[in-house]
């Protein structure tokens, strides 16, 4: 017996699990999930901050001892200056706090 008509019917029927899938496995990684807490921020400090009294500067890289690091957000108002790391999981965040000059 011949099942070639029956398995060509059956995987014109789910040719859409194979983008589906692709498109599940993107939006659980950890990039997507960085790239989505970046933009909420953004949006967040565009529709919530005075552009009169704060401005906001992203993806500032800065050179270091062994290479290179990069802060999210930084946000510079006549109140401060705040840096903003965005992490967009679940979970604990610990942070150590290392004074630069003394």
């Amino acid at each position: 017996m011949d099942f070639t008509p029956i398995i060509n019917q059956v995987v014109s029927m789910l040719w859409w699990l194979v983008p589906l899938a692709i498109l599940g496995a993107l939006i659980k990684s950890p990039w997507f999930k960085g790239v989505v807490g970046e933009f909420i921020v953004n949006v967040s400090a565009k529709l919530f901050l005075d552009k009169q009294k704060y401005h906001l500067i992203k993806n500032v890289t800065l050179p270091t001892d062994g290479g290179s690091t990069q802060i999210d957000h930084i946000i510079v108002s006549k109140y401060g200056v705040f840096v903003v790391e965005t992490k967009n999981i679940k979970g604990w965040i610990s942070v150590g706090v290392k004074v630069l000059f003394a």
